[in-house]
């Protein structure tokens, strides 16, 4: 092989590399997107709107987006169903609002002892636990 073919395969092989680097340059972003990722949880509200139907009001700054509001609504819906000495919760809705730095969760979950029916379940134990890992306070 000649000189010429070993440094035009080098480039076409530092040019592929190339595309495995982040496009800011840097060394790589956390798992959910930003390596910046610095929130501020500033206080869950909880109203009991109807014996197992839970409102839950959440204050965040520093977020990457409205997954990070709902997250933490759920890391709270979950130790409340604990609290109460119930196991599971359901999602009814969250609505996420966003004010200058500030985003604002507004969500309702049910719970209860057994499994309930639905598509977003949770199991509030397990739930919890990942919620601290993670580094999410709950109520």
């Amino acid at each position: 092989m000649t000189r010429f073919a070993q440094i035009t395969l080098s480039a076409l092989a530092l040019a592929g590399l190339s595309a495995c680097v982040p496009a800011d340059g840097g060394v790589g972003d956390d798992v959910a997107g930003r390596a910046d990722f610095n929130p501020r949880y500033n206080g869950i509200q909880t109203v009991l709107l109807d014996g197992d139907l839970v409102n839950f009001h959440v204050t965040m700054a520093g977020v990457r987006g409205q997954q990070d509001v709902e997250a933490y609504a759920r890391c709270a819906a979950a130790q409340y169903a604990l609290i109460r000495g119930f196991g599971f919760a359901r999602h009814v809705r969250t609505s996420v609002a966003k004010s200058g730095g500030n985003w604002r969760g507004d969500a309702v979950y049910t719970i209860s002892s057994a499994l309930p029916r639905g598509a977003i379940t949770i199991d509030a134990e397990v739930t919890v636990r990942d919620c601290g890992a993670q580094g999410i306070p709950t109520i």
